[in-house]
């Protein structure tokens, strides 16, 4: 037997996926780069020449500018969300309007392909919640533990039960009966 410790023994590389791994898992990621990756076509095809054999098609508009900063405002959200995540309420809406936007700005939001990556990335960062951890997870009880524990109810007398003497004690539904030490300000409910 080695005095090394099994942690010595392991390549870098696989060091390097599990810390990447963790990292990944406590933002929304993926939502980030679906974001980040819709900027790119919705900036690029408006400065673009396509070329098809000896053809060659020129996507320039006359509103190129606000193609670049609707693409450049998706990059900037997406890399935010990486590395911001408490911010991913407004970066997600924010990207899902600004996808919206470059539809009629940018080619149809850069051939559909920017404003579909914008929008899925969006509505994901939206969604995304911080997990729990799996100690956290199974110490507090589940909602149907929670709802399952007996309650404890309060015994009121009944219409017609006796009391404690052998006489019929009325039921007095104001809410502001000497017994119950209620004063009138409590009295619904």
């Amino acid at each position: 037997m080695s005095a090394e410790s099994p942690a010595q023994n392991e390549h870098y590389i696989v060091v390097f996926r599990r810390k990447f791994r963790d990292w990944r898992g406590t933002r929304p990621f993926w939502a980030g780069l679906l974001v980040l990756l819709g900027g790119f076509p919705i900036m690029y095809f408006p400065y673009a020449n396509l070329q098809f054999g000896n053809l060659t098609l020129a996507m320039s508009t006359t509103a190129g500018a606000g193609s670049l900063i609707i693409g450049v405002l998706l990059v900037v959200l997406g890399i935010s969300l990486w590395f911001q995540r408490h911010v991913r309420t407004f970066a997600g809406v924010a990207a899902i309007l600004l996808a919206l936007v470059s539809i009629p700005v940018s080619n149809f939001g850069g051939f559909i392909i920017g404003f579909l990556l914008s929008m899925v990335g969006g509505a994901m960062a939206v969604s995304w919640v911080e997990g729990v951890p799996r100690e956290a997870e199974q110490a507090e009880p589940t909602v149907l533990e929670k709802s399952a524990a007996p309650q404890a109810v309060p015994a009121e007398p009944v219409a017609g039960e006796l009391g404690a003497d052998g006489v019929s004690e009325p039921i007095d539904l104001s809410g502001t009966s000497p017994s119950n030490g209620a004063n009138g300000r409590h009295s619904a409910g």
